[in-house]
């Protein structure tokens, strides 16, 4: 099997791939280059250089192209209605930049609440400012999470630990097994003196009237992704004073490469801080991250394992559809799975998924079929009738 890398991996990446038996390719390929060889490949790793278009996509499923792995949390750059027309699964690497963002998002509200990045740009400048820059102490305020899956929760457990803040939050899928208190959008805003977004995707999270639920003395941050935030209704309220700051490391329109100009109407005012994308670039998270893609693409090449996928169930469970378990002992021998099939296939029972492993030594094992409709008595005898079956239970 063979995996292009189009926007590299580290190394630790890299050797896991060889490890599993998985040849590797990092050459670089533009668009049409990716359109006449992805189908020589079984599967595809970006970062956010390359954009996986349809073209791409389309061409990659004519030949031996089965998953696209994202080295990252995003997948904005890469076509999941294609790949999941051509049938071909998408994975992220969703936890290995986990801290990484984590302790931007800390680190900006630091600098944002005690105004270290305009003492050191006034400083660079030589003027020596002390009075302009009296700021705030995180401990104990209020911080408000929106987006609470584990980068908002780890923000959240190091606020508490290091700063003695009170944390509340709001997430479309609360889960109570954690320090934040969950609330609505609305109490959140109203009630926090930081707010800060991990939620992901292009939806905007925080627009006009989102902005004028916040307290005056409120901060916004956003380490999350640029559509997240209505840029313009941001630049009006910072402008009128509405809320006291912003820190952001992501934007409605970033640049593509190093050394490009980045322009922003923000720009123009003294209430906000900037960071250019930061949240995972660390030496840590880059590492974490590449060995979580590749394990995650290995896992699928390998074994057909779904975990990180972003356009099918991890587990039959998050499909939430009813499924019935039918267990079978039985002789690991040939033509077994295609007779048991057949009985389920003429009493249309449709068969979800079939877990099957060597039981012992003595060449039997025990297959474990996810069944979208529950078996009759009937059907059941039937089955236990079947050369080589040895027993049937649901």
């Amino acid at each position: 099997m063979k995996v292009l890398l189009n926007d590299g991996l580290e190394q630790e990446g890299i050797q896991l791939f060889e490890a599993f038996g998985i040849k590797t390719d990092t050459n670089k390929r533009d668009s049409n280059q990716l359109i006449k060889d992805i189908g020589d490949f079984d599967a595809l790793i970006v970062r956010s250089a390359t954009k996986v278009t349809r073209d791409i996509i389309e061409a990659g499923a004519k030949g031996k192209l089965k998953i696209i792995g994202r080295a990252g949390v995003g997948y904005d750059n890469i076509d999941v209605a294609a790949a999941s027309e051509n049938g071909i699964v998408v994975k992220s690497a969703p936890y290995g930049n986990t801290n990484a963002v984590a302790e931007l998002t800390i680190l900006l509200m630091l600098d944002i609440s005690r105004h270290v990045s305009q003492a050191h740009h006034s400083l660079k400048n030589g003027i020596w400012e002390k009075a302009r820059f009296r700021g705030n102490e995180l401990s104990h305020k209020t911080l408000g999470i929106l987006g609470c899956g584990k980068i908002g929760q780890r923000v959240a457990e190091i606020a508490r630990r290091g700063f003695d803040m009170e944390i509340i939050g709001y997430d479309v899928r609360p889960c109570y097994n954690t320090i934040i208190k969950f609330m609505s959008k609305e109490e959140v805003l109203s009630k926090a003196d930081y707010v800060s977004i991990h939620t992901g995707g292009t939806d905007v999270i925080v627009g006009e009237k989102e902005l004028r639920l916040m307290k005056q003395t409120a901060y916004l941050i956003n380490t999350s992704r640029g559509a997240n935030v209505d840029e313009e209704a941001l630049y009006r309220a910072l402008k009128e004073k509405r809320i006291a700051g912003a820190a952001l490391d992501v934007y409605a329109e970033e640049p593509k490469v190093n050394g490009a100009e980045f322009k922003s109407k923000l720009q123009e005012l003294d209430n906000v801080i900037f960071s250019s994308h930061l949240g995972a670039s660390t030496i840590e998270a880059q590492k974490e991250t590449s060995i979580e893609i590749a394990r995650a693409v290995a896992g699928y090449l390998l074994g057909g394992d779904f975990v990180n996928a972003v356009n099918a169930g991890e587990s039959i469970e998050l499909e939430e559809k009813p499924v019935y378990t039918l267990f079978i002992h039985h002789r690991d021998v040939p033509g077994v799975f295609a007779k048991i099939d057949k009985v389920l296939a003429d009493n249309n029972i449709n068969i979800r998924a079939n877990y099957s492993r060597q039981i012992g030594s003595g060449g039997y094992a025990v297959s474990v079929y996810v069944l979208h409709q529950r078996v009759t008595p009937e059907i059941i005898a039937t089955l236990k009738k079947i050369e080589n079956v040895c027993s049937v239970k649901t």
